[in-house]
């Protein structure tokens, strides 16, 4: 059977802008290979409005890194090359990348025009607060004079675009609907703030036909530059979820049904998730926001959060097959405007609760995994989540057990598979005092002993004859109770803690080896294919699952 696929989010929001992240996930892809990450999302890959952006503040989509715009060549994380470079070391370790993909807007246009509209509310975006239309000097002619017509010779217009806010004539902010004959906001969005079409900058109209030609080919183009084995979309809760899906068909009709892709729906309100998915004929995958913060809940509230009650109103409860799990990204990190930063104490429940069942896609956070850099950092949790990662790539497989009845003390159990010899776990955690939760693992493990892989209790539970154990655990902490890799007798358990957890790092397979050449690999040549569905087995899903606005805000 296939091992467990994990996905890592490879950045944060304060990487340095020092054009070498390209570089450093080539230098990092082996390490991640072998602590249990499958799939890598990486940024924005297009260039933003300046050498710092985080590629959120997208100005021209078919600059790589390869031409001289907006102050550099390179972006923020490097150029066309590294980039490419980048993913044909991912691909030679068998690691597939997914790329963040920014469709809603556009920034740093590269003249103004002079163009009518209106002012809206910005608390109801349907409520016009001008008597009539009125010009403005607005910032959406973009030329890319350094790229000129190579790839695509479509030069964008306020035609384009259906709302601004920033009138540059005045110098002042607002949100401006353009009054372009019958130019309205796209309907098929979110309906928070009456209509949440408009976000910042540039706001893309889908309703024009030749947006959604050149766009939908752009998509294409993507696809067979980088050779990526995904996408990863932005803020599409503001984009016309008619695009959305077809945009999503085109992609896989020409790339086939194992190319993946994963919205960012950021709404915790599970009904608009489920109608958005329904909208778009389950072709992708959303993060699952309610589960985010009903963990973000859980650590804020100590022992008062019932933990029996974490997965209820979730995505993964509720469409398993289409959530990705995740406990913080770059949104949700510390100062960013949709902060709601998971409290140290609680990260190693939540990772657990992510990694270690059989529902979800989980993807781990660069900031927890490596930690958080500017000017208020973060250290990593690095060893917390490797031992995390170790339990999911080798032991959390099979049938599962909750016993999820008691408010602060929950557990569940993975009974294994025959195909990974000793797999299988006991998970138990609490938000509150000291506990521990009884359950059964199977009679064929009576006599086992077992462990701690997390190491906070340093000592041993011995499998009773009918199958069932006590496993303890300590006070506002999880414990990961596994049978390590060699028997053990009670004598020998002390020596195996005191010779250190076999967390470290897994086994070096399908890695090059030491000293091979990483650097400086031209890609290899791109076959187009087309599968229909369900010809191949969809490698980037985890192997146990069932088959079947400010410039950070909401990115």
């Amino acid at each position: 059977m296939n091992r467990n696929v994990t996905m890592m989010q490879f950045f944060e929001w304060h990487v340095e802008a020092d054009g070498s992240h390209w570089k450093r996930l080539q230098e990092l892809a082996p390490e991640l290979k072998r602590a249990g990450i499958g799939t890598i999302w990486i940024p924005p890959v297009t260039k933003g409005n300046s050498p710092q952006d985080t590629g959120y503040g997208v100005y021209d989509l078919y600059d790589l890194g390869e031409f001289d715009q907006k102050g550099s060549v390179g972006t923020k994380y490097g150029t066309k090359k590294e980039l490419l470079d980048a993913i044909a070391v991912c691909h030679r370790l068998g690691l597939n990348v997914y790329i963040d993909l920014v469709m809603n807007h556009k920034a740093g246009a590269d003249e103004t025009e002079v163009f009518k509209v209106v002012e809206v509310d910005p608390n109801n975006r349907t409520e016009e607060i001008s008597d009539e239309p009125f010009e403005i000097e607005g910032w959406t002619k973009f030329t890319f004079p350094g790229r000129g017509d190579t790839y695509s010779s479509m030069q964008w217009n306020y035609h384009h675009f259906n709302g601004t806010d920033f009138d540059n004539r005045e110098g002042r902010n607002g949100i401006f609907r353009i009054a372009d004959g019958d130019k309205q906001w796209n309907e098929n969005v979110d309906n928070e703030f009456g209509n949440y079409d408009y976000l910042m900058f540039a706001n893309i109209d889908y309703n024009m036909p030749e947006v959604r030609e050149e766009m939908t080919n752009w998509g294409k183009w993507m696809i067979d530059t980088t050779r990526c084995d995904g996408f990863r979309l932005d803020a599409i809760k503001h984009i016309n979820y008619e695009f959305i899906r077809e945009f999503v068909g085109s992609m896989i009709n020409k790339r086939g049904q194992d190319f993946y892709i994963v919205g960012e729906f950021w709404n915790p309100e599970l009904a608009a998730c489920q109608e958005f998915l329904d909208t778009v004929d389950y072709q992708i995958d959303l993060f699952d926001v309610s589960l985010h913060y009903k963990l973000h809940a859980a650590s804020t509230s100590g022992n008062s959060f019932d933990l029996s009650t974490i997965f209820n109103d979730t995505l993964v409860q509720t469409h398993p097959t289409h959530a990705v799990t995740f406990v913080d990204n770059h949104d949700s990190q510390p100062n960013e405007a949709l902060e709601s930063w998971i409290e140290d104490w609680f990260k190693p429940l939540a990772y657990s609760l992510i990694l270690l069942r059989q529902d979800g896609y989980p993807c781990v956070f660069y900031g927890d995994y490596f930690g958080i850099g500017g000017e208020n950092p973060v250290p990593d949790k690095k060893d917390m989540i490797n031992c995390m990662l170790y339990a999911r790539y080798h032991k959390s497989y099979g049938e599962q057990d909750d016993y999820f009845d008691h408010p602060n003390t929950i557990g569940w159990v993975r009974k294994g598979s025959a195909d990974i010899e000793r797999s299988g776990c006991a998970v138990v955690m609490t938000n509150g005092e000291e506990g521990e939760k009884r359950m059964f693992v199977g009679e064929e493990r009576a006599g086992q002993i077992w462990i701690d892989l997390t190491g906070n209790r340093r000592h041993h539970v011995q499998i009773e004859e009918d199958g069932w154990a006590t496993f303890p655990v300590n006070g506002g902490s999880v414990s990961v109770w596994i049978q390590p890799e060699e028997d053990l007798t009670e004598d020998g358990v002390e020596a195996y803690y005191e010779s250190g957890l076999p967390c470290i790092a897994l086994p070096e397979e399908g890695v090059l080896e030491e000293g091979s050449d990483l650097l400086n690999i031209e890609p290899a040549e791109h076959v187009e294919h087309v599968e229909e569905a369900g010809d191949q087995e969809d490698s980037s899903k985890p192997a146990d699952e069932p088959a079947s606005d400010t410039e950070s805000q909401d990115k």
